[in-house]
């Protein structure tokens, strides 16, 4: 994956983790990113779960909307990115299985 220098991006990162909860982090990042940006981004996390646990692609589109590019570019940055999406999945997992609760 084409990678950003250091320095960059430090205080867009900092600031992340500067927030105390959820409910901060959401705040910002509604002033932050446009509603597109916001729900381009949860999708992404949400076929991230969906190819962890072994759905196939048509399956993941009809449940999340997402492209088929979309969806590889994920499956791209699982196999071969910067290990990001690994570090903070398994974290999710108890909130993505309440979640998937009827």
């Amino acid at each position: 994956m084409n990678q950003t220098s250091k320095d960059e991006h430090d205080l867009l990162y900092e600031s992340l983790l500067h927030l105390k909860d959820a409910e901060e982090c959401r705040r910002f990042m509604e002033d932050l990113c446009t509603v597109t940006e916001l729900k381009a981004m949860r999708q992404r996390i949400e076929v991230a779960m969906y190819l962890r646990e072994g759905l196939i692609y048509q399956e993941i589109l009809k449940r999340t909307g997402a492209s088929s590019a979309t969806i590889s570019r994920v499956n791209r940055c699982l196999q071969y990115g910067a290990e990001g999406y690994q570090t903070v999945l398994p974290r999710l997992d108890p909130i993505w299985e309440e979640k998937k609760k009827p």
